[in-house]
């Protein structure tokens, strides 16, 4: 498969909400499109946190290869993931995902007309698809992989990684954010698991089992450290057709950031063939699914808009209207997707927000933040797009470019396309563009190109400048800002001198760095000085904020301590930082990570960013800003 490969070929992908007990879910449905198939649905089982994040765009690869054989494929979020409901704090998410697990069944049932399910589940996914099996005699058949088989094990290893974590973080020297989520709560890249739950997995393991799941089982090991092939054993003695396969795939797939990550090609083939030979093995069906397109871009008040799938959100115990939740396809050729969260009905709506991928995530954002921000806004009388980028998330990518960029060409194009939307479909009068990393890049990059936005909320952007066919990989700035001080600390230890006159330091690259490090020092004081004697020069930061300050913009910038792009902010806009006034703000935040992974440090930049937004506040002057709006 081309890994340029825009649209599924076959059929097309359904988004929408449906009820499971007392709650509503969100998932892809991807229909197969008119083909005749076999009375089978698949429904896919997310990992965990940070794993379902990096692993988006391979489960969207493993529904379209199902759905290209005929077997329609749902995508599931569980309650308070992606773009689902939340879950009330303190549930127990093991047994609560369970069920979910289940409506999905019962939904793809309802919806496909099929009376038989595969479950497919990626390492906690897995264990769901699993337990779900057991309580299903609807679940025919099991894709596992990489599967959770013992809970005490699994929490070893997301242990060992928020330990890993804690280990790079950048935190400031003085200050405090520990005041974390419920005691009990275990949190992890940014996920947190409650008290309840811990307790369920403590006492789960299916490595003895005495019971088959299910009929029918393809059992998919990771190669780096398969764990799995004794189960696989126990299964077929108790009479499960096991296929157990050892396949690269799981490490470049569910533990590599988004931008970096790579989709299965090992594990998505062996899944196709497995399936089909499961639909060949029955009857097909006598009549063909209904033909389904790709939905044209919505305009509110169409048939297409109300008809779709909507979510409704009450505060619990608020007699108050509930605000809305839809999905939104706003933009075709590429089609482009987005969540709309709309204030309940009656609430004045003159003000938008759009939310911008950071790096490859999807439009949930890192940690599930837009997603936060979005409800709590729109609670505001705020309505709030959560948009993919063409490329990333759930919109398609432009013909001959690669999906998952995160600086993908037609950025400020795809914005422009939702600045219009908002304002004329949605009557907003007033628009915010809020983005973290690259997202805050191409929040800036697009206000100077003059899109008509009145204020923008930048989140530890990491550059502010970005040539055509520059990689990620390329950005060096972190290394070259921040590496001289780790060098000069170095200095003092007798260990590292002892490396260095073994030969074991790298001091080409030492030097590399601090070279470049005095030529980005050189060209800040030229450019000062050129300010000065009023030369304009190319890619001048300070004089782009000062027009955007002249136009009425609103700037505001919040940094984690020790981010490279507070350094670079006040290096690329020199002497000019101290005159940029009460437009243009900064904030920092100690003891924070560069995604705000724990949540004492997110709930402070929540709390930043909607006074930036409610409560607009005046500050006398950037420097002032940048000494005293330190948070602590």
């Amino acid at each position: 498969m081309d890994e340029l490969a825009l649209l599924p070929q076959h059929g097309s992908r359904e988004p929408l909400y449906f009820p499971a007990g007392g709650h509503q879910l969100f998932a892809w449905l991807h229909w197969p499109g008119g083909r005749h198939l076999a009375d089978l649905g698949l429904v896919i089982c997310k990992p965990f946190g940070y794993e379902s994040i990096c692993a988006n765009r391979s489960m969207r690869e493993f529904a379209d290869a199902a759905a290209a054989i005929g077997v329609p494929a749902m995508r599931l979020d569980y309650a308070g993931t992606g773009n689902a409901e939340d879950l009330p704090p303190g549930s127990e998410q093991l047994s609560v995902w369970t069920q979910d697990v289940l409506a999905a069944a019962r939904e793809l049932q309802r919806r496909a007309g099929v009376k038989r399910v595969c479950l497919l589940g990626i390492r906690l996914g897995a264990l769901l698809a699993t337990l779900a099996a057991m309580q299903s005699p609807t679940v025919s058949a099991l894709v596992l992989i990489a599967p959770v088989l013992s809970g005490r094990r699994y929490l070893r290893e997301l242990r060992r990684v928020q330990l890993a974590a804690s280990d790079v973080a950048v935190v400031a020297p003085t200050g405090d954010c520990a005041h974390d989520a419920a005691p009990g709560t275990f949190e992890v890249s940014g996920f947190a698991l409650s008290a309840a739950t811990i307790q369920a997995l403590q006492g789960l393991d299916l490595s003895e089992p005495k019971l088959a799941p299910a009929g029918q089982i393809l059992l998919i090991d990771r190669d780096d450290l398969p764990g799995a092939e004794d189960w696989s054993r126990s299964l077929s003695r108790l009479g499960a057709a096991v296929d157990y396969r050892v396949l690269p795939g799981i490490v470049a797939m569910v533990w590599t950031a988004p931008h970096f990550s790579s989709i299965p090609r090992a594990m998505i083939e062996a899944t196709h063939h497995w399936l089909e030979r499961l639909v060949r093995a029955a009857a097909p069906r006598s009549e063909p699914l209904p033909r389904r397109t790709a939905p044209a871009p919505q305009r509110r008040g169409s048939s297409s808009d109300s008809s779709a799938s909507v979510l409704r959100l009450s505060d619990p115990g608020e007699p108050s209207p509930a605000l809305t939740e839809r999905p939104l396809f706003f933009a075709a050729e590429p089609m482009r997707f987005g969540i709309l969260t709309e204030p309940p009905a009656g609430q004045a709506r003159r003000r938008g927000v759009i939310f911008l991928n950071d790096g490859a995530t999807y439009h949930v954002g890192a940690n599930r933040l837009n997603v936060a921000l979005a409800r709590r806004w729109a609670r505001e009388g705020y309505t709030v797009l959560r948009m993919d980028l063409a490329g990333l998330g759930e919109s398609d990518a432009r013909a001959g470019q690669r999906f998952d960029e995160p600086f993908p060409d037609g950025a400020i194009e795809d914005i422009s396309t939702a600045v219009r939307y908002l304002r004329s479909s949605c009557g907003s009068s007033e628009v915010t563009l809020a983005g973290l990393c690259s997202g805050a890049y191409h929040c800036l990059r697009a206000a100077v190109d003059g899109l008509p936005v009145d204020r923008i909320l930048l989140i530890n952007p990491q550059n502010y400048f970005w040539k055509r066919g520059m990689t990620v990989e390329d950005l060096q700035l972190v290394e070259i800002v921040s590496a001289p001080s780790r060098y000069r600390q170095r200095m003092l230890s007798i260990r590292n001198w002892g490396k260095l006159l073994r030969g074991e330091a790298d001091v080409r690259r030492i030097a590399w760095v601090q070279l470049n490090h005095a030529w980005l020092r050189l060209k800040v004081l030229l450019r000062d000085t050129a300010r000065r004697l009023h030369i304009r020069l190319p890619q001048d930061l300070a004089h782009e904020l000062e027009q955007l300050v002249g136009r009425g913009v609103q700037v505001v910038f919040v940094f984690a301590w020790g981010e490279v792009g507070l350094e670079l902010l006040k290096m690329q806009t020199g002497s000019t930082l101290d005159k940029l006034g009460e437009r243009c703000r900064v904030h920092i935040i100690e003891g924070a990570d560069h995604i705000f992974s724990q949540s004492g440090p997110r709930r402070l930049l929540e709390d930043i960013l909607s006074r930036e937004l409610l409560v607009p506040r005046v500050v006398s002057g950037m420097a002032r800003s940048l000494l005293a709006a330190t948070v602590r």
